[in-house]
């Protein structure tokens, strides 16, 4: 990709992907409760790790965004969302094959399940790794000098 690319598709790509990840976590902070039921359902992580998952979750994808957003820790964020979106793509896989529709809590704390489906989710979250991807590419294609 011609380097002159780079300089408004990654912003793009931080904006998007850091806004999906704040607006992702903003439910679940206001309620791990409600969250901890959700992760429940996913039946892949054992019952005492759940409240502590559903309480630091939101906020590890919370942080992900605003960095992802400020350009500070950019490869560490760009790491930590491509990461999570694995693991999410991973846990609806696993789900989708045990036969599961469940309420994924992407967004909501809110109960339903997701209106295209378990395939619909993860083509969702495949499209959102992309943003990651390039990201990452370009941190470690042109990296940025270090302060003395």
């Amino acid at each position: 990709m011609h380097s002159g690319a780079w300089k408004w598709i990654v912003p793009a790509c931080r904006l998007i992907l850091g806004g999906v990840f704040i607006y992702a976590s903003i439910d679940k902070i206001a309620h791990p409760d409600a969250f901890a039921d959700i992760l429940y359902n996913y039946h892949l992580v054992p019952a005492w790790g759940i409240h502590f998952l559903a309480a630091w979750l939101p906020v590890l994808e919370l942080l992900a965004g605003i960095c992802l957003i400020s350009g500070i820790l950019l490869r560490g964020a760009a790491t930590i969302s491509g990461g999570l979106l694995i693991v999410f793509i991973v846990a609806l896989g696993i789900n989708l094959f045990r036969g599961y529709n469940i309420d994924c809590g992407c967004f909501t704390t809110g109960a339903g399940t997701h209106e295209g489906g378990m395939i619909a989710l993860i083509l969702r979250d495949i499209l959102l790794l992309a943003p990651a991807v390039l990201i990452l590419l370009h941190e470690y294609r042109y990296p940025r000098p270090r302060e003395s």
